[in-house]
């Protein structure tokens, strides 16, 4: 008998009939002898309704008031999904983030896990019932309500698997597994047998939906193998797990995109210690995630321009703060470009090939695509682009790596230069 989580996505529980499936597909399972925990999100569209539900009553509703709101979409379906197994004469208990013991931290809105007391699952399994956990959610120090932030309830399942030592971590979710590029920009994407952790934590933060990051963390730092698999049908799916050889003969493995970014410089920023502290400082109070950073030199000698990224949710917020701190450093000028977007190559054989960045900077310049900022690490090189040459970038970047190609060569490269 083994143990197994199983995360459905909201497209997966949408409508009763797709409950009734699902509830289907979960009871083969159990009757071919499997321990069954199943991690629900909220249906389709309805984590958007409540938001808009609480920003109809005001435009900065409270963020603990709306933890409570927000994690009834989770406890609605896990609701609909037990009367489903019920109906069908099996035996399945649900459970809040609270009743799963679900523990976090207080931050309202994007809390972390902080432990999970799973003895009331485990109770429950030992009396041969499913147990279906609410996503995305749980419960701080004085008992409030947290959830976890968009995409949460991936972290929720992947955490269940690793406290319950679970064999695997099953997300289903509207598509097969993780492809070589979203495949509704690139036909010619390609579905990956298998992904190091490594390289998943790349795509993810870089823009993949298919995964949410922290998941995806939870399951390298705890070795719970993650797979990824269509909930509408049983084709094989996609093996998110530790790092091999052969991975490493894929020079480049995906390409990723954001358009959720915008781009933010302030020019002739004094070129001295402690001005890029004094840049950030009042960014970071208030909770803005910065990306790409890039420091350079302005024409003015002794001054310097900082450009960066932030999510676009926050680009107006930035530019206010920016604005509020330009006159205590002189004369600079704060301008911004929402119209941007972030394009990624990741792949574990980029460690020990060279000429990577050379042909990916090429293929873009052979489109007359400009380059408007560059970000590398070990195993990733991302480029900032005007938003409108998104889907072209991606494209010709796939067709230049042949990642349409299923064998080890696909993605290699035949250049000989310093190593990016």
């Amino acid at each position: 008998m083994a143990l197994v989580v199983q995360k459905y996505g909201g497209t997966s529980v949408a409508d009763a009939k797709r409950i009734n499936a699902v509830a289907e597909r979960v009871l083969t399972r159990k009757q071919a002898g499997d321990q069954l925990v199943v991690v629900l999100s909220a249906r389709a569209g309805e984590t958007d309704r409540l938001i808009k539900l609480g920003c109809e009553i005001t435009d900065h509703p409270d963020p603990r008031e709306m933890d409570v709101l927000l994690a009834t979409g989770e406890q609605t379906t896990i609701a609909l999904f037990c009367i489903a197994v019920k109906a069908m004469g099996s035996e399945a208990v649900s459970m809040t983030g609270y009743q799963a013991g679900i523990k976090t931290d207080g931050h309202f809105g994007h809390a972390r896990i902080s432990w999970i007391q799973t003895q009331p699952i485990i109770e429950s399994l030992q009396e041969g019932k499913i147990v279906v956990v609410a996503g995305f959610q749980g419960y701080d120090d004085n008992g409030n309500i947290t959830t976890l932030g968009r995409g949460g309830s991936d972290t929720t399942a992947v955490a269940l698997a690793a406290a319950l030592h679970a064999g695997v971590c099953e997300i289903y979710t509207d598509v097969e597994g993780v492809f070589t590029a979203d495949p509704n920009v690139c036909s010619r994407a390609r579905k990956l047998d298998k992904i190091s952790y490594e390289e998943m934590m790349e795509l993810a933060s870089m823009g993949a939906k298919v995964l949410h990051h922290r998941s995806v963390e939870f399951g390298k730092k705890y070795d719970v193998p993650i797979m990824v698999l269509s909930s509408f049908t049983d084709a094989p799916g996609t093996l998110v797990t530790r790092e091999d050889e052969t991975m490493e003969k894929m020079v480049v493995s995906g390409i990723t995109y954001n358009k959720n970014e915008g781009r933010v410089t302030i020019t002739n920023v004094p070129d001295q210690p402690g001005i890029a502290a004094q840049v950030f400082r009042p960014i970071a109070a208030a909770s803005i995630n910065v990306d790409l950073i890039v420091q350079g030199a302005s024409g003015i000698p002794g001054r310097a321009n900082i450009s960066f990224t932030v999510p676009k949710i926050n680009y107006d917020q930035t530019l206010g703060i920016l604005g509020s701190l330009a006159p205590d450093l002189g004369d600079c000028q704060v301008m911004g470009d929402p119209g941007i977007a972030k394009v990624s190559i990741i792949g574990l054989g980029m460690r020990s090939n060279s000429g990577v960045a050379t042909k990916m900077f090429e293929t873009l310049a052979r489109e007359n695509i400009n380059i408007k900022m560059i970000a590398t690490s070990e195993i990733k090189i991302s480029c900032i682009i005007d938003e409108k040459y998104t889907e072209l970038a991606v494209r010709v970047l796939h067709d230049a790596f042949e990642l349409d190609r299923k064998s080890p060569g696909g993605g290699n490269i035949q250049i000989q230069e310093e190593k990016q």
